[in-house]
């Protein structure tokens, strides 16, 4: 003999499964896997051939296949950028930074007229006086949506860190030591633009990069 299930069972199955739902859909985006790209080294290991640096160079130098980044006895601000600019492209590479330095990924300007460049903190924010290894700066602020999850559980100071970072249309995505910490959809339109690694002004600080590759997505 067939019965109808009541109302309220239908119901309690259905909010049920629309939640087992949201939960499947947070594991995929918890578990996002790299694009498939084919990477090729930006830093070859022996000189900033693809980038364009200051002359003279007090802040970046190459040292056994490592580019070491290091402030000046003023403590000023240094940014090399690429020759050539990027639109959807992925970035890879080591990092390795002991406590309280302040550097970064920059790589796209938000909005018709930005002026800022957005940028993947590596390290401590100044305004913050916290570390926000993987978040977004962005227009001055690291709002909610851009900040990283999860990197203290990964982030190795005073170790290798391997990075990755896609950036696609508007959408920054952001790996650390193989974990997705942030997917990021800009609310501005993106002017394409190069990609810089910065030294903070005010700060002593040494950071140092190595295996930087890049490709076209």
């Amino acid at each position: 003999m067939n019965r109808a299930w009541p109302v309220s069972v239908g119901r309690t199955f259905l909010s049920a499964l629309v939640f087992a739902s949201a939960l499947f859909t947070t594991s995929l985006r918890a578990e996002e896997k790299p694009a498939d790209v084919k990477m090729e080294p930006l830093f070859n290991g022996k000189a900033l051939t693809n980038f364009k640096v200051p002359e003279p160079n007090p802040w970046w130098k190459a040292v056994d296949g490592v580019l070491v980044g290091q402030n000046d006895e003023a403590k000023k601000k240094n940014a090399p950028s690429t020759e050539k600019t990027y639109t959807d492209f992925a970035i890879e590479f080591d990092v390795r930074f002991p406590d309280n330095i302040d550097s970064g990924v920059m790589y796209a300007k938000p909005g018709a007229k930005g002026t800022t460049d957005l940028q993947v903190q590596i390290g401590v924010s100044r305004s913050l006086k916290t570390d926000m290894t993987g978040s977004i700066y962005y227009k001055g602020k690291y709002p909610d949506a851009a900040r990283a999850k999860g990197v203290d559980k990964v982030l190795k100071v005073g170790d290798w860190n391997a990075m990755r970072i896609e950036v696609k249309g508007k959408v920054t995505k952001v790996w650390l030591n193989g974990q997705h910490v942030l997917t990021f959809d800009c609310p501005d339109d993106l002017k394409p633009g190069p990609i810089g690694l910065q030294i903070h002004p005010g700060v002593v600080m040494k950071v140092e990069y190595r295996n930087v590759k890049i490709g076209e997505l």
